[in-house]
């Protein structure tokens, strides 16, 4: 090992002041007889949120953890146990509780760590993390986008605006005798606009949001101007659905619109692709590799190596490094998305998708940017084919089933297509499908794939992790509509 792979090892070790004896210790306690694999799993971070009401702020909150979770694992059970000490004693205390709820008993074993390294590469180079960023610019920054988003239309009668920045620092040590480090920077913005008038003495309030962020440096906000973009775009969404006549119910062709709607291939078709629920067979793809799942202009990839992107991580939360994970090839299924454990059991290589929201939660099988391929049509073919149907441009809310497959989105704004154009924009729709079979549905494929903005976050089991969705223009033929207008 290399004089310029060990300094950078250090930081992180000195940080939590740790020695590579420590962890050794540490890691020996928790193994015994009945123990396949244990791991420690170290965090210190940072957050930051502020946000700006009528011009006014309303929340300024920074708060700061440190931690250590330890885990142990025997076939399938899993033992886990945490600390926001990272001490010896705490360190011991937490070792012996997972090791027994993992095994109920065992005695301790030797572990020797072998390499200690930083990730073989960084996809989200900071200089000055985005929480160091004075208080003073964020506030000026928020005022600013109240100012644009107001100066849009008059119509715009409430604007609320916040900036989250977060620097997140981890160290991961393995009974395997490896351990490695990544700090992770991770800012967002989020603006909404409500939008007001009292035609024929009715009166009408809609609503508009937009926003963005990435792993990178608080200036990602400032360069072209984004966050300029992000409070027209607010804007332009609120004034828009104000004119929105209610939607129509029933079967029809819905074209879904590039970046953000591909919430809905995340939440249909990403989570019934996780390992854990593809080996306890409770997903609608289990069991089905090499099948043809979806239409064959269909391919699907979750990818965590693209530069500064919201889901993307050097290496995943027990340290194995990210990679592009092809789950959909051309309509067939190719892959689920796998952690050391899920994969193990099933006789698999992990994937780098273990994924954990802070070190009092332990790691499962998560997606990280999850998106559909570009195909062949041009986006003006694609709407020009469809006589009536659905324009949809962005999605609120949802659920899904992960057993059944079955899945219900509300759109945020969409328009009617009328003779191959968007014409009117609708309100209250909601798309009503099974994941497996809406892929099925897919005819038409758009060349202008697009990632969404950065501001996605994923639920599963009580824990949230950022993430990122993308798709090209599609058209599914036959997916239910649900209106209020027949």
């Amino acid at each position: 090992m290399t004089d310029e792979m060990q300094v950078p090892e250090k930081f992180f070790l000195e940080r939590f002041g740790l020695t590579e004896r420590t962890l050794e210790r540490t890691l020996g306690m928790v193994l015994g007889r009945r123990i396949d694999y244990a791991d420690l799993y170290f965090e210190y971070r940072v957050n930051e949120e502020i946000g700006l009401e009528e011009g006014v702020v309303k929340q300024a909150a920074k708060s700061i953890s440190q931690g250590v979770g330890v885990r142990a694992t025997a076939d399938e059970k899993t033992g886990f146990a945490y600390s926001d000490e990272i001490t010896v004693p705490a360190l011991q205390l937490s070792a012996e509780r997972a090791r027994y709820i993992a095994a109920e008993a065992g005695t301790s074993a030797s572990v020797a760590v072998t390499d200690t390294r930083r990730a073989s590469r960084n996809l989200y180079p900071v200089g000055t993390p985005p929480t160091d960023v004075p208080i003073r610019a964020k506030v000026d920054l928020l005022g600013e986008i109240d100012r644009i988003a107001r100066a849009y239309d008059p119509r715009i009668t409430k604007v609320m605006a916040s900036v989250a920045s977060e620097n997140r620092l981890v160290l991961v040590a393995t009974s395997e005798g490896w351990v490695v480090g990544d700090a992770r920077p991770l800012c967002r913005l989020h603006v909404t606009c409500i939008a007001e008038d009292n035609r024929n003495g009715t009166p009408n309030r809609q609503i508009g949001t937009f926003g963005g962020g990435a792993r990178a440096e608080y200036n990602f906000f400032l360069g072209g101007e984004r966050y300029a973009r992000f409070a027209r775009e607010a804007a332009r969404q609120a004034i828009a659905n104000l004119d929105a006549e209610e939607a129509p119910a029933g079967t029809m062709d819905v074209v879904l619109g590039p970046g953000w709607p591909g919430i809905l291939l995340h939440e249909a078709v990403g989570h019934g692709l996780e390992g854990d629920f593809n080996r306890k067979g409770t997903s609608a793809f289990s069991g089905r590799l090499g099948e043809r799942v979806a239409s064959s202009l269909c391919t699907v990839v979750d990818d965590g190596t693209i530069p500064g992107r919201r889901g993307s991580l050097n290496v995943d939360d027990e340290g194995t490094p990210t990679q592009r994970n092809v789950l959909i090839e051309g309509g067939v299924l190719k892959g689920y998305l796998q952690d050391r454990l899920n994969a193990r059991l099933m006789g698999m290589a992990p994937t780098g998708n273990g994924r954990r929201e802070s070190y009092a939660h332990h790691p499962m099988p998560r997606m990280t940017n999850t998106f559909m391929l570009a195909g062949p049509h041009a986006p003006e073919e694609i709407l020009r084919s469809v006589r009536r149907g659905l324009y949809a441009v962005s999605f609120g809310g949802g659920q899904v089933d992960i057993t059944s497959g079955k899945f219900v989105f509300s759109a945020s704004e969409a328009y009617l297509i009328e003779d191959g154009k968007p014409t009117r924009p609708v309100k209250g729709a909601t798309l009503i499908g099974n994941g497996p079979d809406v892929l099925t549905r897919v005819s038409m494929v758009g060349t202008d794939l697009a990632l969404d903005e950065g501001i996605g976050t994923c639920g599963k089991d009580g824990q949230s992790v950022p993430v990122g969705v993308g798709l090209p223009t599609i058209l599914v033929n036959g997916l239910t509509v649900g209106g209020t207008k027949g």
